[in-house]
């Protein structure tokens, strides 16, 4: 199996290969980061709370984060530390198996239940990123490697309870826009919707100056659940600098994708962010949720959240379609939204 890991653990790499020098990455590594400004924090207790006010005052922080962000830590939301470095620690494992015993799960098919990979569609990639993955879709029906053992097992406790998470947070973001509390779940069958995992390994770069983990994009679906080890390298877009993103203690990053985009008609962007890789000695490793709608609901502004000065700014698509849209050509910021605006 190729992979990026393979190539630095046989080589004793010293110096990066020219396909994975990346120029877009040598060309944006003078801009200057924002340090100061801090991304919002939401307490995942206040939001579920049965106290009216608290929960009022929560969903109105939420809808502010997701309109001037896009991007929020959830703190208190339940899931317990030892599930999420279960998580982790099986994660390394999984990328640790000898290639033979991965290469069943190599696959280029987008729906595929299970696949790993590297880079990110070697198929349009002029340049490969440091980055090796394992993508599985684990809702409608669940799907995860049977090695190593207790992966699966520990996979589908933690992709049930984030599932969980994210229907909680929909409904407060339904009643930020003045929508009824299911709204977003009715429209876009949530609970029989998709729910993609998407691990990302990326190993250690003896100059990670170089190279990129995964280039300047926007994610898909309606929110994206992001947990990751200690080490850093998440990067967002905000006010036309890069911020990087140091999360709190046992907290989760959400982040909101271009189905919300779409469903409020632009109220709540999509937003940009990238992966850098930052560290010579030690592996990265991060584990997203993507949730979205059923493959086949056609995805449109909400007929309420539209009026004669505000129409429709995209053209309906379904899921299914827009995944393959993005998955067909080279990741770049929010192309495919452009590609469906109106």
């Amino acid at each position: 199996m190729f992979s990026v890991k393979r190539l630095v653990e046989s080589n004793n790499l010293s110096s990066i290969p020219s396909n994975y020098i990346c120029q877009t990455n040598i060309q944006d590594y003078s801009i200057v980061l924002n340090e100061t400004e801090i991304i919002p924090t939401i307490d995942f207790s206040q939001l579920i709370s049965s106290n009216p006010m608290e929960r009022s005052m929560a969903i109105q922080k939420l809808g502010n984060a997701c309109r001037d962000w896009g991007f929020f830590m959830l703190i208190n939301h339940g899931v317990s530390e030892t599930l999420r470095d279960e998580v982790l620690r099986t994660s390394q494992c999984f990328f640790d198996l000898p290639s033979e015993e991965k290469k069943e799960y190599i696959s280029e098919k987008l729906f595929d239940p299970i696949r790993c990979g590297t880079s990110f569609n070697l198929k349009v990639d002029k340049t490969l990123y440091w980055r090796d993955y394992l993508k599985c879709y684990v809702h409608p029906q669940f799907d995860a490697p049977s090695k190593p053992p207790g992966f699966s097992e520990t996979l589908e406790e933690y992709t049930t309870k984030s599932r969980e998470v994210i229907g909680e947070l929909l409904k407060g973001i339904s009643l930020s826009l003045s929508l009824e509390e299911n709204y977003i779940h009715n429209m876009m069958n949530v609970d029989s919707g998709s729910q993609l995992l998407v691990i990302n390994y990326y190993p250690p770069c003896p100059k990670p100056e170089l190279v990129m983990g995964l280039p300047a994009h926007t994610d898909h679906g309606l929110l994206t659940l992001l947990m990751q080890n200690e080490h850093s390298g998440l990067q967002i877009e905000h006010n036309g600098k890069w911020i990087p993103v140091n999360p709190v203690p046992n907290s989760f990053l959400i982040n909101t994708g271009d189905h919300l985009e779409i469903i409020t008609n632009g109220k709540y962007k999509s937003i940009v962010h990238r992966a850098v890789v930052m560290n010579k000695k030690a592996a990265r490793i991060s584990v997203g949720t993507a949730h979205g709608p059923t493959l086949d609901t056609i995805v449109t502004p909400a007929p309420e959240l539209l009026s004669k000065d505000n129409p429709s700014a995209y053209r309906g698509i379904t899921y299914r379609d827009y995944l393959q849209l993005q998955q067909s050509r080279e990741l770049a910021r929010n192309s495919c939204l452009d590609y469906i605006r109106i």
